[in-house]
């Protein structure tokens, strides 16, 4: 039995066998000789493999299309295309025959001599098709040995994901049914793994440096996302142990399910609007589920990934009217594209950058591709005459960039008026509030839009020049730190000064404990993953509104994060000791 240690960025136990993605050793191969007479038997096993993965991605690409449509099943073409690569294969071919090496060798050293080629190249777009090519390549490497495929599409079992990290576009392809657990090396509490796993309401670890190299296919594990601890190869008393305190959490979560109907309100009569995060259509129905009294972000930019074209503004216009319609006629705020960053898609020949969160991306790249933002602009505007849209723009530097944002938007509500389209004149557009520029000049801001929005993600991040997905200085990212607290509580002050409202839209609002501070702040809106908002409203009904002003009065005056997070947690305990049991 071993015990590893990470960042839980997902609470709940999970108990069940891991599932290996993507290790880079699947293409190394000791070199073995093969008898002469051998050779065609392993041409044809290589040729066999080839048909075998054109069969799967063949069925791959037809459930894509079925389940979210034709638009993201055309990454697999560009996949099937690779398998007709007739050099590759006749390189490979060549090797067998010539040195007498088994089909695994030869194909390992030529798609090795492949990646490597590819990571040569200036061109942006080609450098992003070795994820392509290793994706076919590993499924080729596995059809050759006989292994089980680690695709998360058509899972028969539950399984515990386990990978050196986990991409949007891996996520969304997943099959969310039989996936209980994620643990990876990297990541931070605001990763794209953790900020999935919290969606899914499954268990999450990351940060474990190694588990990817530490685990075998199979192996019996326990992910306990409450204290970060990860279990190898438990034995029977930790699985009972860890198996009674499942059974606790689940009960938890089925006491704090009653509370799904009831308003956000304080002993005293204050409301909280508690409204959720989504990133796919799909989760709508847990954000109902959850009692959710609509979206504050819904990250539009997945509708650009696992393709490689841009949507059409008529797709965009159907995705939009399908989300309103589900929600009408609760609030739906739309983020608009923040592509950038970790997210990318190739069509866009977004250029590499040092340091792409600080780079083009966001609102940036949109001004610079007003075709783009246009299309999508109009695309919410169409469809806000189907239910309580909003529309928010991210990463606002300064107020021109907002009134250039504002300018195109008029732009399209004309064009959408000339073509007597109907939409709703009186949209209610926003801000991000998420960088320190922004913050100080948020009284400026706030004369632009008619609310504010924190992304506290990036706001910590930018502020404490801490990258939040690298797990070295996770440590550092503090969403209690003295400093950041100062700086949601002026940017509240300024949206009250100007009568605007102002929510929260950061994984810091779905922790009961930080909710409580920013109901204290003033906060009139928080938005979190869905499963979270039970244990929120929980934390918020068992104080009053005096009580939680005097939380975030006293909090303000404590000199670390640290400090303020055992305060806040001490305080929370106080008056939801359930929410604490072990």
């Amino acid at each position: 039995m071993e015990t590893l240690h990470g960042i839980p960025v997902s609470p709940g136990v999970a108990i069940g066998k891991a599932l290996i993605l993507h290790s880079e050793d699947s293409f190394i191969v000791s070199k073995t000789e093969i008898r002469p007479d051998e050779i065609p038997k392993e041409i044809v096993r290589f040729e066999e493999s080839l048909t075998k993965t054109r069969s799967e991605l063949f069925g791959i690409r037809k459930k894509i299309a079925q389940d979210i449509g034709h638009e993201h099943s055309d990454i697999f073409s560009a996949h099937l295309l690779i398998l007709e690569d007739r050099t590759l294969i006749e390189d490979v071919f060549s090797k067998i025959k010539n040195e007498n090496v088994p089909a695994e060798y030869a194909f390992s050293v030529v798609i090795q001599r492949y990646f490597h080629a590819f990571a040569q190249i200036d061109d942006e777009y080609l450098k992003e098709r070795v994820a392509d090519i290793k994706d076919v390549a590993r499924r080729i490497m596995q059809n050759l040995r006989g292994e089980k495929k680690d695709s998360l599409m058509h899972l028969k079992d539950e399984v515990i994901v386990v990978s050196h990290d986990l991409s949007p576009s891996e996520t969304a392809m997943m099959d969310r049914e039989h996936v209980i657990a994620f643990a990876t090396d990297i990541g931070g509490p605001t990763s794209h793994t953790a900020i999935m796993a919290r969606s899914m309401e499954i268990p999450a670890v990351v940060g474990l440096d190694r588990i990817s190299k530490e685990v075998s296919n199979g192996d019996m594990m326990i992910i306990d996302g409450n204290r970060g601890i990860v279990v190898i190869d438990p034995d029977p008393l930790t699985i009972d142990r860890y198996g009674r305190e499942e059974r606790r959490f689940v009960e938890l979560v089925t006491e704090l399910d009653k509370l799904k109907t009831l308003p956000a309100e304080t002993l005293d009569g204050y409301k909280l609007q508690l409204v959720a995060n989504i990133e796919f259509p799909d989760e709508i129905p847990s954000v109902i589920a959850h009692g959710a009294e609509g979206i504050g972000l819904y990250r539009s930019e997945y509708f650009y990934m696992n393709r490689t074209d841009l949507p059409l503004e008529q797709e965009q216009f159907e995705a939009y009217r399908n989300v309103a319609e589900q929600l009408a006629p609760k609030p739906v705020v739309i983020r608009t594209l923040d592509l950038g960053g970790d997210k990318f898609l190739s069509s866009l020949d977004i250029p590499q950058e040092m340091n792409p969160f600080m780079g083009w991306r966001a609102i940036r790249f949109c001004l610079a591709r007003v075709d783009i933002f246009k299309a999508q602009l109009r695309a919410i505007l169409r469809a806000s005459v189907y239910g309580n849209l909003k529309l928010m723009y991210p990463m606002i530097s300064n107020v021109v960039e907002l009134r250039q944002a504002n300018q195109v938007l008029e732009e399209a509500k004309k064009e959408l008026r000339e073509a007597k389209i109907p939409f709703d004149e009186k949209i209610q557009v926003g801000a991000m509030i998420e960088i320190p520029s922004a913050v100080l000049i948020s009284d400026i801001l706030a004369h632009e839009v008619e609310f504010f929005s924190i992304g506290t993600n990036d706001l910590i991040q930018y502020s404490l020049a801490v990258d939040r997905v690298n797990e070295k200085i996770a440590y550092l990212y503090e969403p209690t730190h003295p400093a950041i607290l100062r700086l949601i509580r002026h940017t509240i002050d300024n949206a009250k000064k100007a009568k605007i409202w102002i929510g929260v839209c950061g994984e810091m609002g779905g922790d009961p404990a930080m909710a409580l501070l920013l109901l204290g702040l003033g906060i009139n809106q928080l938005s979190m993953s869905a499963f979270a908002l039970p244990k929120v409203k929980r934390a918020i009904r068992a104080v009053t509104f005096k009580q939680a002003q005097e939380i975030a009065s006293r909090a303000l005056e404590f000199t670390t994060g640290e400090e303020i997070k055992r305060f806040a947690e001490a305080k929370l305990k106080a008056v939801t000791p359930e929410l604490f049991e072990e």
